[in-house]
C-alpha cells in the first residue's frame, strides 16, 4: 500500500509564489516515487467558504475563513480542518510546511490521532515577521514567535529544511542534529532552455533593441535590495549610455522603485513589467544580459538560500549576487556566478562591469552553471532525501516500513 502523506501548507497554486513553486516540485517527485500526496492550504490561501479546489489536476484541501481572521483563530480553524481531513483520508504521516502557524496544529492533530508529524521549516517565522516590517527583532512579538517555532521544532518527529544556514539555526535552539535533514531547493533543469536566444517581438516592444540588460525577476521586498540596482544603474549610465534595467514582477516596494527611478531622472531606462504569468516569465529572463540578485545582509538573507540563482544556472544567464549567506552557499564565485559586497552599489557597479568586460568566458561559466544543477540541484535528488525521513518520523511512533 502506497505511503500518504498529508501536507499542510500555508498557500499553494493557483497563487504564484516560490512556496508554492517549491510545493508543487516537491510533490510531483514524490508522486513519482509512488506515495499518495494529500493538500491543505490554511487561511492564508485567502477568505472563502470553499472545502477543496481543483487546480491543474491537483486537489487541494482548503480551511474556510473570512477576512481579518486573527493568527490565534487561524490556527485553530487550521487544526479543525485538519483533523477532519485526517478522518476522512486516514494518512501515514502528516507533514507541516513554514509557518509556524502550520506546525502547532499540525502537533496537536498529531498527537490526538498519534501520528507522526514531519515539520518543514523554510524560514523561520520570527525573521519573516521582521522582513515585512511587522516586528523588530528583540521586540516582545519577536521573542515570543521565536519561542513558539523552537517549541514547534521540539516536538516534531523529524525536521526538514531548505539549506545548512537553516539547520544551524535549527541546532542552536537543542534540536538534534540526527532528527534534521536539508532538503535543499533545486529546478527541473528539462524546464528551462539553456542560452535561448531573446524574443526580438518583446525586446523591441520592451524598447531594448540595441541596449545592453540589466535584471532582476521576482517579489519586491525590501531585503532583495533592488534599489541598489537602481543605484548602479543610474552610477553607470555617463559611461554606458547603452545599459537599461528590466525588473519583471511586482511587490511592496514597486512604487519607492517607481519614485526612486523617477527622481534620479533614468525614469526611461527602468522598465518595470508588473507581474507576469509564470508560463511567460522565461521569455522575459531571455532578454536579460546580467542578472542581479543584491540581497541586502539581514538575518533572513543570511540564511536561507533562494531559488532565483539556481534558476539563472539552469537557463545559462550570467547573474551577480551579493555576498549573502545564502548566496554563498549556492553559487561557486568566477565559476557558476559573481558575488560582491553586500549592501554595497559601489561593489555591485564594479562587479557588472568586470562581468560586461569579460563576455568571453560567459559560455564556459553557463556550461559550468548548469552542469552543477544537473549534478547537485535537481528536483529528483533533492525530493528521494524524504525517503529517510518518513521512515525515520514512522519509525519514531513504532512504524517499521520500507519506501
Amino acid at each position: 500500500m502506497a505511503l500518504r502523506v498529508l501536507h499542510v501548507l500555508d498557500h499553494s497554486a493557483p497563487l504564484h509564489s516560490g512556496y508554492a513553486f517549491r510545493t508543487l516540485s516537491i510533490l510531483r517527485e514524490q508522486r513519482k516515487l509512488g506515495w499518495d500526496t494529500l493538500h491543505l492550504t490554511s487561511p492564508k490561501q485567502g477568505a472563502g467558504t470553499s472545502l477543496r479546489d481543483e487546480v491543474d489536476g491537483w486537489t487541494f484541501y482548503r480551511t474556510p475563513s473570512e477576512e481579518g481572521t486573527g493568527l490565534v483563530a487561524q490556527m485553530r480553524l487550521t487544526a479543525a480542518r485538519l483533523d477532519q481531513v485526517v478522518q476522512e483520508t486516514r494518512p501515514d504521516v502528516i507533514h507541516a510546511h513554514s509557518p509556524v502557524l502550520n506546525a502547532l496544529p499540525a502537533l496537536w492533530v498529531g498527537r490526538k490521532r498519534k501520528l507522526p508529524v514531519v515539520y518543514e521549516m523554510r524560514a523561520s517565522w520570527e525573521d519573516a515577521a521582521v522582513d515585512h516590517g511587522t516586528t523588530t527583532e528583540g521586540s516582545l512579538r519577536y521573542r515570543i514567535s521565536r519561542g513558539l517555532e523552537s517549541f514547534a521544532l521540539k516536538r516534531a518527529d523529524r525536521i526538514t529544511t531548505i539549506c545548512e544556514g537553516l539547520r544551524g539555526d535549527i541546532a542552536v535552539r537543542g534540536v538534534p542534529n540526527e532528527r534534521i535533514t536539508v532538503i535543499p531547493n533545486a529546478v527541473d533543469v528539462a524546464t528551462f532552455a539553456f542560452g535561448a536566444q531573446p524574443d526580438p517581438a518583446l525586446r523591441t516592444k520592451l524598447g531594448l533593441d540595441g541596449a545592453i540588460v540589466l535584471g532582476f525577476a521576482g517579489s519586491f521586498y525590501g531585503y532583495e535590495g533592488i534599489d541598489l540596482l537602481i543605484e548602479a544603474l543610474r552610477r553607470m549610465l555617463p559611461t554606458r549610455p547603452e545599459l537599461r534595467v528590466l525588473l519583471v514582477g511586482g511587490g511592496p516596494r514597486d512604487a519607492a522603485l517607481k519614485a526612486q527611478a523617477k527622481d534620479a531622472g533614468i525614469a526611461d531606462q527602468v522598465i518595470f513589467t508588473g507581474r507576469v504569468p509564470h508560463s511567460e516569465v522565461q521569455r522575459y529572463y531571455e532578454l536579460i544580459d546580467v542578472l542581479a540578485y543584491p540581497r541586502l545582509p539581514i538575518r533572513l538573507t543570511e540564511l536561507v538560500t533562494p531559488l532565483k540563482p539556481l534558476e539563472a544556472m539552469a537557463q545559462g544567464r550570467m547573474f551577480v549576487a551579493s555576498d549573502v549567506g545564502g548566496h554563498r552557499e549556492l553559487i561557486r564565485h568566477g565559476e557558476t556566478g559573481f558575488l560582491f559586497k553586500a549592501g554595497d552599489a559601489g561593489a555591485l557597479v564594479q562587479a557588472i562591469d568586470e562581468m560586461l568586460a569579460q563576455r568571453d568566458q560567459w559560455p564556459r561559466i553557463a556550461a559550468q552553471a548548469r552542469r552543477f544543477v544537473e549534478v547537485e540541484r535537481t528536483w529528483t535528488t533533492s525530493v528521494a532525501r524524504y525517503r529517510e525521513v518518513y521512515t525515520q518520523a514512522l519509525a519514531a511512533r513504532g512504524r517499521r516500513v520500507t519506501l
